[in-house]
């Protein structure tokens, strides 16, 4: 697969604020719009931003024509999606592929947004960036910033206090990053998913699932054959879960059931997610994990 890397972005590029899932709050956009005018970037709003039908920003033809309209956009050097959520997945298939390939620029999203990523990945090669729109202080945001505006590589370390932090095992491994919500990577299956042979699948959650989907979407992704040749995972976090335990099990034990099936190097602990300061990762670069060392370093994810 060829991968594409879109050029970094520098002062006075324009962006676009799209959701393609669920509506942001207006409060929210605002902070990450005063953010990006502040690194000298011209935001724009997508058109369909606010919209709101049920759990979605809108209907499915207006999330997409507003996720189009920035990728076409030969002016736009970078997509931000405002929120996750639900409803990325109903339209990752219908991207203007061909518009992504002639102009190659950023992605950046989490959440449901990773069924986006996927797609991406899949059908282009394009190498994404996995991080929120909104961030709640400077480090945060300077990460973000570090990400986007440099080509500098990513050095995200193991935080102790992780839940996550408990799978760690192995010895180093290297391989392509990419991943993200393990609800949406699962989901993708047979979908928007593509093989992981020689890369390093990265995971992370909330209690919204719950153990035994946990134990669900871990097993499918082994059933479907497309982790065959993995050689690592990354563990972000898994919020919510510190306290949930059915018959003694933990989210720990179940997921250490179903990982150890796989017989690859684990890095846990990592402060990838939904938690209150994520840090910001490109999807699609060359990364290494070392539990030892406790460090997942990737590539930049801009040239």
């Amino acid at each position: 697969m060829t991968v594409l890397i879109p050029p970094r972005l520098e002062p006075g590029d324009r962006v676009r604020v799209v959701s393609p899932a669920s509506t942001p709050d207006l409060d929210l956009v605002a902070r990450g719009v005063e953010v990006l005018t502040g690194w000298g970037l011209q935001v724009e709003i997508g058109q369909h931003v606010f919209d709101s039908v049920g759990y979605l920003a809108g209907t499915d033809e207006d999330r997409l024509a507003d996720l189009n309209d920035a990728f076409r956009d030969p002016g736009v050097r970078a997509v931000f999606a405002t929120r996750g959520g639900k409803g990325a997945y109903r339209i990752s298939d219908q991207l203007d592929f061909d518009a992504v390939r002639r102009d190659p620029k950023p992605l950046v999203g989490f959440s449901d947004i990773t069924a986006v990523h996927l797609s991406l990945w899949k059908e282009c090669g394009l190498v994404g960036i996995h991080g929120a729109f909104v961030h709640p202080n400077d480090e945060s945001e300077c990460a973000l910033h570090r990400v986007l505006m440099s080509t500098d590589e990513i050095v995200i370390r193991q935080d102790p206090k992780e839940l996550s932090v408990g799978l760690t095992d192995g010895g180093p491994a290297t391989g392509f990053l990419m991943g993200g919500n393990l609800n949406t990577v699962a989901h993708a299956v047979g979908g928007e998913l593509s093989s992981l042979d020689g890369g390093i699948l990265l995971i992370e959650d909330n209690l919204g699932t719950g153990l035994g989907m946990i134990d669900r979407q871990l097993t499918q992704l082994i059933k479907s054959g497309l982790l065959d040749g993995l050689r690592g995972i990354a563990v972000g976090q898994f919020i919510g879960f510190e306290d949930e335990r059915v018959n003694g099990w933990s989210v720990l034990d179940v997921m250490r059931d179903r990982i150890d099936l796989l017989d690859v190097p684990v890095l846990g602990g990592l402060p990838i997610g939904h938690g209150p300061q994520p840090a910001t990762v490109p999807l699609g670069t060359l990364a290494t994990i070392d539990p030892a060392a406790g460090t997942l370093t990737v590539a930049a994810g801009v040239r």
